[in-house]
């Protein structure tokens, strides 16, 4: 199984597409709006949350696991030893 690491800012992203295309969907099937308001509202909410989908996507999906940080001391050894 493959693990990917993602940061608390990147899940937020994606979270706000995710919600941003939900709530374009929603409004494409409510009746709370005019039938205008509600096409001109949806379809932008869901072409924001398709289109920075992608990006967000491809960068947790094509980003290589980054090795652990090295201590400071650890860093200054390996130095030494050169």
């Amino acid at each position: 199984m493959t693990q990917r690491m993602i940061t608390l800012p990147l899940l937020g992203l994606i979270a706000g597409t995710r919600a941003a295309l939900g709530a374009g969907i929603a409004l494409l099937l409510a009746d709370r709006l005019t039938s205008d308001q509600r096409r001109a509202v949806g379809w932008t909410l869901t072409a924001v949350g398709v289109v920075s989908t992608i990006p967000l996507a491809a960068h947790v999906l094509l980003t290589t696991k980054k090795e652990a940080p090295v201590s400071t001391i650890e860093r200054e050894r390996a130095m030494a030893a050169m």
